[in-house]
């Protein structure tokens, strides 16, 4: 059930991303299918985070210390772009402009919407 609670929070902060950048567009014919394309792609972006992001804190560590973790930013947009890409290779109606500053500043918009809404709503990991 958290895992549908997460996916959910995600497909959010990214209906948000989207309302409030406009570099990151989401096409659909109707509410069902930007919903489905939504869910796809939040769904796409924790796979992306969760296999990826360990690996690049790994061997980044330096970079992370030595910019005192704003290198975390340019890692954020650059898995946002993945997600981007991977979306269009799965034909999914999500695009991303360019990589600065509409994916950083989308992907820390997508982080810090999650993470209230992670808060507010219990995935039962607590």
């Amino acid at each position: 059930m958290g895992i549908l609670i997460r996916l959910a929070t995600t497909a959010v902060a990214l209906l948000i991303s989207t309302a409030v950048l406009d570099g990151i567009t989401l096409a659909g014919s109707s509410v069902f299918s930007k919903a489905v394309t939504l869910i796809a792609v939040a769904a796409i972006f924790g796979l992306v985070n969760a296999v990826l992001r360990p690996i690049i804190k790994k061997i980044g560590c330096l970079l992370y210390v030595l910019t005192l973790g704003l290198f975390a930013l340019v890692v954020n947009g650059a898995l946002f772009m993945l997600t981007d890409w991977i979306a269009g290779q799965l034909d999914l109606a999500f695009n991303v402009d360019k990589f600065w500053p509409t994916a950083v500043i989308g992907a820390l918009i997508v982080s810090v919407v999650s993470w209230v809404l992670n808060l507010l709503v219990s995935d039962g990991d607590d």
